[in-house]
């Protein structure tokens, strides 16, 4: 069953090597042919280096190529996959730390929020860029399948301006479904149901079943309470399902950051998160823990390869969507999951526009999503504040307009509970200026937002937010997977 796939931004080494194995642990794709493409040559080198010592460690038929001309690496391509971030490491520094002037802290800030909504900015003109080559120069009809964030607005930028058959991929939902069947005490997943509906990252699990009985708002708080973790890590979350009365699939610390009420004084930061792990809240902590792997893969690199030389084992197929797909698309065997997509009706209380996240089924017939869901009025709510900020959002970044700009982040729900209007239009400015050269649709408006900086009175702060952690060095990274490894 031979055809090829493209993976963009393959340089994000884990992540295309997770997608990789998992592509292969299907029997009908073992001669598929891998087209890499990266601006990051190095990486690009070291993932290319890594897929083919897999494919030679398990005698496999299959082809990995490495190219940085992103065309040639789409030429033929019945697949692309996304998983760019534009900008890199040193454009995310600027989402974290220029809010943090305003008092905006931030623990992810990739989906919406002032740092979401700027990576959307650089994200989305080089997504149009990739459809422009999906549509030219890969194969009829190929399938767009963004792992990208900021998720929604990515997607619906493919959809909506790339004119490209698009789907958006994510891990929220199976990551929160794990943690229901863990505190609910089921053996395996395989005994919990569910009905997960929202837009990605604030998905809501509507409807639960543990071993077909059903499971109410009341036993679930009360079996995350008594969970000796989960009750410290999800304290937020818990919070949010007491008072929504379902459970959300986002992290402590993602979740925050989308709604008004918990990040916007300082003081109160430290109530509802958890320093155990960056996910549970900690300032800018996905900035410092991408900041950690990627020195930690650079400089362990031969202990990946090492690894790579492993056969690959069918049982350990990860639950990422990608795979699934492709094998319910190629062959015919169902797949179900949770997709983004354009709702057109699917849930019944929110916008046909909006990208949504919700089950469907996958075949030869493609996605095919299950219509008619109506989603809690609390959540709808909530899920309704981001979808504006994402709308907005996504028509400034087609069109270069960056009055649209600033008011899509003055909408955003927590930056609007903690910054005026006169500080977001500063903030923005400065964000614009100092992110310009992945912003092209924006070099008109970039002279007029330094001479307004220039002339500004809006005062800001040296903040390095409530609960920020520096990066650690390599050595302190060996010593803790040491520690950890020695304790079992």
């Amino acid at each position: 069953m031979g055809f090829k796939i493209a993976i963009i931004g393959a340089g994000s080494v884990g992540f295309t090597k997770k997608l990789f194995t998992d592509i292969l642990c299907v029997p009908e794709f073992q001669d598929v042919e891998f087209s890499l493409t990266d601006l990051s040559e190095r990486n690009l080198g070291m993932i290319r280096e890594i897929l083919q010592t897999i494919i030679d460690a398990n005698k496999l038929p299959a082809k990995v190529t490495a190219t940085t001309d992103r065309r040639q690496a789409l030429t033929g391509a019945r697949y692309i996959i996304s998983c760019v971030r534009v900008g890199g490491l040193e454009a995310y520094a600027d989402d974290i730390a220029i809010p943090l002037k305003y008092g905006i802290d931030q623990c992810v800030g990739d989906t919406i929020c002032a740092g979401g909504i700027l990576y959307g900015q650089r994200n989305i003109p080089v997504i149009l860029d990739f459809c422009k080559d999906i549509r030219e120069v890969a194969e009829p009809g190929a399938k767009f399948l963004n792992y990208a964030n900021p998720m929604a607005m990515n997607t619906w930028a493919a959809i909506e301006y790339g004119m490209v058959d698009t789907v958006g991929l994510c891990h929220g939902v199976q990551h929160g479904a794990e943690q229901i069947a863990e505190v609910l005490g089921a053996k395996s997943l395989d005994e919990l149901d569910y009905i997960c509906s929202g837009i990605n990252h604030q998905t809501w699990f509507t409807e639960l079943k543990l071993n077909g009985r059903k499971i109410g708002k009341d036993e679930l708080v009360a079996a995350f309470e008594a969970h000796p973790v989960f009750s410290q890590q999800e304290k937020l979350r818990i919070d949010v399902l007491k008072r929504f009365g379902v459970y959300s699939t986002e992290s402590n610390g993602h979740l925050s950051e989308y709604l008004p009420w918990y990040r916007k004084r300082p003081e109160e930061i430290s109530r509802w998160i958890d320093m155990s792990d960056w996910i549970h809240g900690e300032t800018g902590g996905y900035l410092r823990h991408s900041t950690e792997t990627r020195n930690w893969f650079e400089t362990e690199f031969p202990q990946f390869l090492e690894q790579a030389k492993k056969p690959i084992d069918p049982a350990r197929r990860s639950n990422e969507h990608a795979s699934h797909i492709l094998e319910a698309l190629e062959t015919g065997r169902v797949y179900r999951g949770h997709f983004n997509v354009k709702n057109n009706g699917v849930i019944t209380n929110l916008p046909a526009d909006a990208i949504i996240e919700s089950p469907g089924f996958v075949d030869r017939f493609g996605i095919n999503m299950v219509s008619g869901i109506t989603i809690p009025e609390a959540c709808a709510a909530t899920c309704m504040a981001s979808i504006n900020v994402q709308r907005m959002s996504v028509h400034a970044a087609v069109t270069g307009d960056i009055d649209l700009l600033k008011l899509a982040v003055l909408h955003d729900p927590l930056v609007g509970a903690v910054a005026t209007p006169e500080e977001v239009w500063q903030m923005v400015d400065e964000m614009v200026v100092a992110q310009a050269r992945w912003l092209p649709q924006y070099a008109d408006a970039v002279p007029a937002a330094k001479e307004r900086l220039a002339h500004s009175t809006v005062k800001t702060r040296d903040w390095q937010g409530a609960a920020r952690r520096n990066v650690r060095s390599i050595e302190e990274l060996r010593v803790e997977k040491a520690a950890m490894k020695k304790a079992g």
